[in-house]
Parts: structure tokens; C-alpha cells; sequence
């Protein structure tokens, strides 16, 4: 018997948090005992759940009486249990929807010896598409968010396979991968306790991407699993081209290249930061003198 923890961040999306909730309860958990904690990140009004419903969930509710981000979120939650006896640590975002063997797999893969923490295959949520009127009726819930992925260090990205494609099996294949989203992502217990979980200097964006480095530097693989599959609702707690992704993006990506990437690659972020704080949106520049000013975590975005 496997016992693994899945920590979910709520953040002013009830249906998203349900919706999530309830594709739980039809997980096959054949040998695997199941615990799950919500954490109502400083949502303006309190997340308030019929935890009766969710028995089989065996679910926590936990209300943070403000947003600690991405990283502090999933952070508090580990540090709730990291004294309980547990096998694997899963972090799930809250808009997804999970296919009824999703956890059946991924504690499968991460049986293997040298797998610290393994991802699913995630398409977009039906009619989430960025193209949908590109595909037919019958493609759409079958066209890829994220199949495995990898550092572009030329740019300082995080590169998603398959994205836009639809699912023809050219990503059916168990493999070890160079990126892990932290849209779903199953961790053993003692390599977060090894390493530790999310670094709360990045908050929100580009922290998978540190703690995939982080994985790897400390001798683990990352593993990728085709048959594990999940529906995401990308952007559903924020959303894309905004503000808040000006910030966190900018900042966070001279955060993350600076640590990391090549020197010539620090080097062309250098120039282009120069460059975003004399033409950059309003709050692409706070992010570029944020980080110069190490002004991290939160900052200065409200």
C-alpha cells in the first residue's frame, strides 16, 4: 500500500476547486491510500466544501488568510505533513481534471529507482484550446498542454511538447524528460525532504522550472508517463498576456536564467533586461528592477 498526499491551492475559483474534487472521486486507488488537503490561498471569501462528500478523498481543508503564492502555498501544505507517514507528495492544480488511473500510474513509474518524480500527459480542457476552431469536434479534449518537456536555454523557457498538437500517439512512450510542469507533478517524500519543495523567492512562475533543476542536479530522474492523463484549463487562476504575468514572468525568468543558464545566455539577459526598463510594459519594468533590487517573493505586485 502506497500512501500519497495531493496538495491543491484554491484561489477564488470555486467551480474549478469542485470540478477538480469531484474527477477525484472516480481515481482508481487500488493499493494506494489516498489523502488530500486543499489550501484556500487568502481567497476573498472562505472556500467552504461538504467534506462529507468527499470521504473517500479523506479531505483537509486548510484556510491560509492570505495568498503565499504558487511556491508558499504547496510549501505550507508540505509542511503540515511532512511528519505523517507517506510514501509520494503530488502537487495538482486546482482547474485540471484527472482521468480516473491517473495516480494508479504515476506511483507506478515512480517505483523505478531512479525516478524522483514523474508528470502525466495533460491536454487542454475541452473547448480550452488557444486554436479551437483549428480542430474537428471529434479532436477536441485530445490536443496536448503538455507531453513532457524541456529547457530552451537560448531563451531561458520552459518548452512543452506536443503544445497545440493533437494526440496521434507521437508521445505514447514512458521517458525520462527535462522539464516538469507543476501543473501535476508526483514527488517521493525524501527528496522533497532531501532538497525541499518550492523556492518562495519565485511565488508564482518559473518555480517548477527551478525545482526541475534542482531534481536533477540532486541525482534523481524525471520520468513522463503517457498513460496518466489529465485535462487542464490553462490560465484558470490568472490570466495570460496580464499584468501579473508581466511581473512574474519578467522577474522570475532573470531570477531563474541568472542561476542556471549558460554565461552567454546570462549575457543576453542582461542586454535585454536593459532594454525591457527602457521599452518594456509598465510592469515588466517593476520586474526587471525588482530583481535587481532583490526584491522577490511577493514584490511588488498587488
Amino acid at each position: 500500500m502506497h500512501t500519497v498526499i495531493i496538495s491543491i491551492l484554491h484561489f477564488n475559483n470555486d467551480k474549478d476547486t469542485f470540478n477538480c474534487l469531484n474527477s477525484l472521486l472516480d481515481l482508481n486507488l487500488s493499493g494506494i491510500n489516498l489523502k488530500t488537503y486543499v489550501l484556500d490561498n487568502g481567497s476573498k471569501q472562505a472556500l467552504e466544501l461538504p467534506t462529507h462528500k468527499y470521504d473517500t478523498l479523506s479531505l483537509t481543508v486548510i484556510r491560509n488568510p492570505e495568498n503565499s503564492g504558487f511556491t508558499g502555498g504547496h510549501n505550507l501544505v508540505f509542511g503540515k505533513v511532512e511528519d505523517m507517514d507517506f510514501d509520494y507528495f503530488m502537487i495538482l492544480n486546482n482547474d485540471t481534471i484527472v482521468e480516473k488511473n491517473l495516480l494508479k500510474e504515476l506511483v507506478g513509474t515512480i517505483q523505478k529507482e531512479e525516478v524522483g518524480a514523474v508528470v502525466p500527459k495533460i491536454y487542454f480542457t475541452r473547448g480550452h484550446e488557444y486554436h479551437k476552431d483549428r480542430y474537428s469536434e471529434n479532436d477536441l479534449g485530445k490536443v496536448f498542454w503538455y507531453a513532457g518537456g524541456f529547457m530552451d536555454w537560448d531563451n531561458v523557457a520552459s518548452k512543452h511538447r506536443g503544445v497545440d498538437e493533437v494526440d496521434h500517439g507521437q508521445f505514447g512512450e514512458e521517458e525520462e524528460i527535462g522539464f516538469a510542469t507543476g501543473a501535476c507533478l508526483l514527488m517521493r517524500k525524501k527528496l522533497i525532504k532531501k532538497i525541499g519543495l518550492f523556492d518562495e523567492k519565485y511565488f508564482l512562475y518559473f518555480e517548477d522550472a527551478d525545482l526541475t533543476q534542482r531534481i536533477q542536479k540532486s541525482g534523481y530522474k524525471i520520468f513522463y508517463n503517457p498513460k496518466a492523463i489529465l485535462w487542464h484549463n490553462n490560465a484558470g487562476s490568472s490570466s495570460s498576456g496580464s499584468a501579473l504575468h508581466d511581473y512574474y514572468l519578467t522577474r522570475n525568468r532573470l531570477l531563474f536564467g541568472m542561476t542556471y543558464a549558460p554565461l552567454k545566455t546570462r549575457l543576453f539577459l542582461l542586454k535585454e533586461s536593459v532594454h525591457l526598463l527602457r521599452k518594456g510594459r509598465v510592469w515588466q519594468k517593476k520586474g526587471v528592477k525588482d530583481y535587481y533590487f532583490h526584491k522577490l517573493g511577493k514584490g511588488s505586485y498587488e
